[in-house]
């Protein structure tokens, strides 16, 4: 049975084996980076197994009235496929479903396309947007 957790007491080396399980490397190769995301992160969601080790979990940034960022969405890849990563978007979404706006940025393949739209979210260019991202830090 899988249960849900938010904020939950988790350290970095419970949730570094989570990242390297879906090769997020730029957080696995800067685990204190991921410390300080995750102590500085409005909102912190985290699916446990019968054994309470962390399986999924989803990170949101933001201020919680205007914005919502969803930064990470993640499950070990053996527990995909079985609505965690859907339960762990809803509840997110209920519990901020006063928000503005809640955002997302992902990878640009069918698989991530149906997961959020399936969920109800919707593409920008599809809304005559567009998204930035500044990489000069690296």
């Amino acid at each position: 049975m899988i249960h849900y957790v938010e904020n939950p007491d988790v350290t970095v080396e419970d949730v570094l084996p989570l990242y390297e399980a879906v090769g997020w490397t730029n957080y696995t190769t800067k685990p204190e980076m991921l410390k300080a995301a995750f102590e500085n992160s409005l909102h912190i969601i985290g699916a446990f197994n019968k054994d309470e080790k962390m399986i999924g979990v989803l990170r949101g940034v933001g201020d919680g009235a205007s914005i919502l960022f969803i930064q990470d969405i993640l499950v070990y890849p053996e527990y995909q496929h079985q609505g965690i990563g859907t339960k762990l978007l809803q509840q997110t979404l209920e519990k901020y479903k006063n928000v503005y706006q809640i955002q997302l940025t992902t990878d640009n393949s069918m698989k991530t396309i149906s997961f959020y739209e399936s969920n109800g979210f919707t593409s920008l260019t599809s809304l005559n947007c567009v998204s930035f991202i500044y990489t000069g830090n690296e």
